[in-house]
């Protein structure tokens, strides 16, 4: 019993453990990646991903997935990149773009619950739209000359006492999802909607509202990842976030939540974060090309997802 008991500790620690060993590993080959400044970018360029990966742990959680979450930055970031060449205060701008990507999620948990459609084919449609949307909208190039607002600068490239802006944004949202998983009557109806559905919905759990709920946080945390690389750039591009809803989906499998929803946690997402950022990072500092960077991802993926189906 007791060594069952080891086991599945060591299971649940799968991911923390794997990133350590990556670190150390990259860390043995490149001297390069072991330095401050290296750390402090792939923390920051992290961010990005998090947010998205936070908004996506709650969909599967739910038993969902948001293939849309790439398009939802892109439209958000454009509307967002208009509005301050137009005149929009840039605070305001902001509000705005963080509404529009919770418009978007909410227009998809629409289909899942009243449309009845699979998540998968729901979130397809949505993602084809709202990347087309961008286009027409953008007639197909960039948005710049966004002026030298010192808030628009700051949300992406600042500095607070030292550490980058994002990744202090990154631990406060990080650090509000725990409590709201862990802590909350809504945490507790997510994990309940995800694990029996019939059973949750006997129980008094509204099992749409929960699932609407979650598509709305990853529309609104797809725009604030959208936020950050508009600081960043300077500029909205129609093919922003394309492929980002993979690295989020890879996150969140490698931190060990389950595909078929129900089981997991926000922390081993955290980790999951870390690992692709890792991944990213040492590949390209080791001077990998990107198309056997997408190999390593793929199989990372696959050892993640085939460990959750063991377990």
């Amino acid at each position: 019993m007791e060594s069952k008991k080891v086991i599945n500790k060591i299971q649940d620690l799968g991911a923390l453990i794997a990133l350590i060993a990556l670190i150390i590993v990259i860390s043995a080959i490149s001297p390069q990646f072991r330095t401050i400044d290296n750390f402090m970018s792939l923390v920051r360029q992290s961010s990005i991903n998090g947010f998205i990966a936070f908004g996506m742990t709650c969909v599967i959680l739910t038993g969902g997935i948001d293939l849309s979450v790439g398009s939802t930055l892109a439209l958000s970031t454009a509307f967002c990149a208009y509005f301050i060449k137009s005149g929009v205060p840039v605070g305001l701008a902001m509000i705005l773009a963080l509404a529009i990507g919770v418009g978007c999620g909410v227009i998809s948990g629409l289909l899942v619950t009243k449309g009845r459609l699979q998540p998968f084919i729901a979130t397809l449609i949505t993602m084809t739209v709202f990347r087309g949307i961008t286009m027409i909208f953008m007639d197909g190039k960039p948005i710049s000359g966004l002026g030298n607002s010192f808030l628009l600068k700051f949300v992406g490239k600042g500095n607070l006492f030292g550490i980058p802006f994002p990744v202090i944004l990154f631990v406060v949202v990080f650090l509000v999802f725990l409590f709201v998983l862990q802590k909350t009557v809504f945490g507790r109806r997510i994990y309940a909607t995800g694990s029996n559905a019939t059973s949750a919905k006997l129980s008094g759990v509204n099992i749409n509202k929960t699932k609407l709920i979650t598509y709305a946080i990853s529309g609104g945390m797809a725009a604030l990842s959208g936020l950050i690389l508009l600081s960043r750039l300077a500029s909205a591009q129609p093919t922003l976030g394309d492929g980002y809803e993979l690295d989020a989906i890879a996150s969140v499998a490698l931190g060990g939540t389950s595909m078929n929803g129900g089981r997991g946690r926000i922390w081993g997402t955290f980790v999951g974060v870390l690992i692709i950022a890792v991944l990213n990072n040492g590949l390209n500092i080791l001077g990998v090309s990107s198309y056997y960077q997408s190999v390593v991802k793929g199989i990372v993926i696959l050892i993640a997802v085939l460990s959750d189906r063991k377990r």
